[in-house]
Parts: structure tokens; C-alpha cells; sequence
């Protein structure tokens, strides 16, 4: 390409989400109502946990810090979107753009390590319950979250600062509601292809990889079920496990439909809407997921909220 078909980028066009002008309102008070749920049903979830101390386990150690990752989360990408849908698009800065590609993967890295923590939690309570509290100490459930948020962010950075080497074009248009890695390096007219080896093996590193090892736990898992079955142990194990499972389901199924679907499928419109399930949808389902699943959250809420009631009164 010539140089003089190059120009310095100072804004992008962020196009939205792939729905009709007159459908904006509509849309745009639903993504606001799942959004506000979103940030009040996990932060009711931090302060039962933070409250309650029969919650102050391992189990529930990692569930705040998921409510956090979780509001944080959907914060990266849904206020800008929602900004988007009062108009047909809107611009977003170039600085601005490459920090919500960096806040998008620490979170959205910082998701799948909880996760996995969550299911070796899982896999110690069951495969090792005589030795639960003495392998689940504080120590390790605290270093299991530093290594967690440090890795989330290195990872982050590394594909920052390879974005931020990249030179781009006069197409500045994204066809997606965030700074998408992806779409950002196809704008790009410089050679991709280290950006492209990263994505990949930090993809590995940070999705797959936690990945096999929740199918590893919970193959344990169901193996010591089997092992010795009977209806008590299975029941105890799916109201253990019921919720976290459903989790995993949900994150992994849209990141898989996403990035592992033939490229075929995945048109533009598929990606947003793939995208969507796992920055919205998925935040928002789980606190009702933990609350609904759980008698130890149902139990702290109607704690809390006789609490309140005999304050009131």
C-alpha cells in the first residue's frame, strides 16, 4: 500500500448491534434493565457473602471475586453500547478504543481463571473432603487470585502493546458494538501476523487450557461419584456442582460458538450476537444462577432481609 493511502487513525466508528432504527428504543431498554440487573444482582451477592460468615469459604471467596470480574465485565463494553443505541453508531477514540480492548481481555481472562479455581474447589470438596480445609487454605485460595489477576493483565498488555505498534487505514469502522481484537486487526495495513501467533497461544493459555482442566476436575468428580454411588452422593455432588456447571456452560459455549464454529458460520452478525451471550447475557444469569441453585445464598438473603425488616420495624 502507498503511504499516501494511509492516515492517522485518532477515532474509530463503532456500529452497534446488527438491529433495525425503529427497534433502537426497545433494544436499548432491555440491554439497560439486564445491565442495572447485572450490577445489583452481583453486588447483592459480594455483600451476602461479605456479611454472612457462613459464606466466608473457599467457595464463596471466589464467587465475590466473579461478582466483581462480572460487574467489570459488562462495564467495559455495555455503557458504550447502549451510548451507541440512541444513535445509528457512534465514534469511539483511538485511546480510548485500544483501553477497552485491554479492560475487555483482563476481564474476560481474569472470568476463565475464577472459574477454574472454582472447579478445583469443587474437585477438592468431593475427591478429597478429609483434606478440604487443609489443601483449600486461605494462602492458596488468595494466591490462586493474585496469579489469576496478575496473568489476566500480562496477557492484556502483551496484546496492547502489540495493537498500539499497529498503523491503520482510512476504514476506521468496526462492525461490532466494542473494540473487538479482531476486527481492530483487520483494519489494520500492517503485517498481523505476531498479533495473530499471540492471540493464539494466549488463547490457549487463558481459555483452553482452564478449559481441559474444568473437564479434568470434573471427570474426578464424576468418577468418585460412580465410583461409590448412591442417590445422597449424587444429589450432595449436583447441588455442589449444579451451578458451577451451569457457568461453565454458558461462558464456554458462547466463547466456543465464537471462536471454534467453521468460519462459515460465523458471519458478522453471529459474532455480535455470540459476543453478547458471553459480555451480557452471561454476567447477568449469574447471580440468579449462585441465588436460585444455592440454599447457603437463599439462606444469607432472607438473613439480610429479615435483618432489614426488623430494622425497619
Amino acid at each position: 500500500m502507498r503511504p499516501e493511502n494511509k492516515s492517522s487513525v485518532s477515532e474509530f466508528i463503532l456500529l452497534g448491534l446488527p438491529i433495525r432504527p425503529e427497534q433502537q428504543g426497545i433494544f436499548f431498554t432491555l440491554f439497560l434493565a439486564m445491565y442495572l440487573t447485572t450490577v445489583l444482582g452481583n453486588l447483592l451477592i459480594i455483600l451476602l457473602i461479605r456479611l454472612d460468615s457462613r459464606l466466608h469459604t473457599p467457595m464463596y471467596f471466589f464467587l465475590s471475586h466473579l461478582a466483581f470480574t462480572d460487574i467489570c465485565f459488562s462495564s467495559v463494553t455495555v455503557p458504550k453500547m447502549l451510548t451507541g443505541m440512541q444513535g445509528q453508531h457512534t465514534s469511539i477514540a483511538y485511546e480510548e478504543c485500544v483501553s477497552q480492548t485491554y479492560f475487555f481481555i483482563v476481564f474476560a481472562d481474569l472470568d476463565s481463571f475464577l472459574i477454574t479455581s472454582m472447579a478445583y474447589d469443587r474437585y477438592v470438596a468431593i475427591c478429597h473432603p478429609l483434606h478440604y480445609t487443609t489443601i483449600m487454605s486461605q494462602r492458596l485460595c488468595v494466591m490462586l487470585v493474585v496469579v489469576s489477576w496478575v496473568t489476566a493483565c500480562a496477557c492484556a498488555l502483551l496484546h496492547t502493546l502489540l495493537l498500539a505498534q499497529l498503523s491503520f487505514c482510512a476504514d476506521h469502522i468496526i462492525p461490532h458494538f466494542f473494540c473487538d481484537l479482531g476486527a481492530l486487526l483487520k483494519l489494520s495495513c500492517s503485517d498481523t501476523s505476531l498479533n495473530q501467533l499471540v492471540i493464539f497461544t494466549a488463547g490457549l493459555a487463558a481459555i483452553m487450557l482452564p478449559f481441559l482442566c474444568i473437564l479434568v476436575s470434573y471427570g474426578h468428580i464424576g468418577f468418585t461419584i460412580l465410583r461409590v454411588p448412591s442417590t445422597k452422593g449424587i444429589c450432595k455432588a449436583l447441588s455442589t456442582c449444579g451451578s458451577h456447571l451451569s457457568v461453565v456452560a454458558l461462558y464456554y459455549g458462547a466463547i466456543i460458538g465464537l471462536y471454534f464454529l467453521p468460519p462459515s458460520r460465523n458471519t458478522k452478525a453471529n459474532n455480535v450476537i455470540a459476543s453478547v451471550m458471553y459480555t451480557v447475557v452471561t454476567p447477568l444469569l449469574n447471580p440468579f444462577i449462585y441465588s436460585l441453585r444455592n440454599k447457603d445464598m437463599k439462606g444469607a438473603f432472607r438473613k439480610l432481609w429479615s435483618k432489614k425488616t426488623d430494622f425497619s420495624n
